[in-house]
């Protein structure tokens, strides 16, 4: 990673990710009732399958897709994702922050009516890689579509997906949980339970997963 990427990386997440703000849930057919299941985006090791799922590391990011520090960090977590897959569980909540970023909820919205047809990683990662195409846009619930056709989904079953009660309430369980943690600001990562301060490389995100990995191993 060249020395101009991290310096961005920096900047983005001094501007943007280190803001606090109090997360508002402002959809509008918000599930008072909530079921009070968060999501379960699984990448690498699925502790639901583990024989020993307590050695497994968790690494969990607490995402908002319209974050433009969250769209920095994510060539670095896919790259730790994919190294440690062997080796830890990776998981994606929605923390979309509605008041600052008022695309961000369509774009969850989109990426959990994907995972019902089963392409939940694929719509995360195009949201993602293409945010500069929806963010600041007023058709972003377009582009999302047309990238549901680009991955081949039901179109009828991703248009009721979309807008049903069953992705709001996912959205709003996965706020909750991140709300319990005191997520803040976004990207927000956890390490077996504990929040991190962001790290601001991926030399240094490799350490901490090294180091939790090693302890686990001697525990």
């Amino acid at each position: 990673m060249n020395k101009q990427f991290v310096i961005v990386l920096v900047v983005l997440f001094a501007v943007f990710g280190g803001i606090i703000v109090s997360q508002k849930k402002e959809s509008t057919d918000s599930d008072t009732n909530s079921s009070g299941q968060p999501t379960s985006h699984y990448y690498g090791i699925n502790p639901e399958e583990s024989e020993d799922p307590e050695s497994v590391v968790n690494l969990t990011e607490y995402g908002d897709f319209q974050c433009p520090a969250c769209a920095s960090y994510h060539p670095i977590v896919k790259q730790i994702k994919e190294k440690y897959k062997d080796q830890i569980t990776f998981q994606f909540k929605n923390f979309p922050i509605v008041a600052i970023h008022p695309n961000a909820m369509a774009a969850h919205r989109a990426a959990e009516a994907a995972s019902l047809q089963g392409k939940f990683w694929e719509m995360h990662d195009l949201i993602y890689e293409q945010q500069q195409t929806w963010a600041s846009g007023n058709n972003a619930a377009g582009t999302f579509r047309s990238f549901a056709e680009s991955l081949g989904l039901n179109m009828e079953q991703f248009d009721t997906d979309i807008s049903s009660r069953e992705v709001n309430t996912a959205i709003q369980d996965d706020i909750k949980a991140g709300e319990a943690l005191n997520i803040q600001g976004t990207p927000g990562f956890v390490i077996d339970g504990k929040l991190i301060e962001n790290p601001k490389s991926i030399e240094e995100f490799e350490q901490l997963i090294q180091d939790a990995i090693a302890a686990k191993t001697t525990s």
